[in-house]
């Protein structure tokens, strides 16, 4: 799964692809989230670890990767 945090006063979004579902991911980020002071840690498919303070979260995107197409179309 892929997914995309938007931080507060940052230009970027932050993306991590993870191996874990997305119900998981959905509890783990709504827990976060809910509390406001807590920090969400996101484990990424090679085992490095995304830490953001919960209460700078703006938004949350969660979706499958998808795989772009090079050539030519028929």
């Amino acid at each position: 799964m892929e997914v995309k945090i938007g931080v507060q006063h940052a230009p970027r979004e932050l993306v991590v692809e993870s191996d874990e579902d997305v119900e998981a991911l959905e509890k783990a980020i709504a827990d976060a989230v809910a509390d406001g002071t807590r920090v969400l840690t996101l484990t990424d498919k090679k085992g490095r670890r995304t830490m953001v303070p919960s209460s700078k979260i703006a938004y949350v995107e969660i979706g499958s990767t998808v795989v772009g197409k090079v050539g030519f179309r028929g």
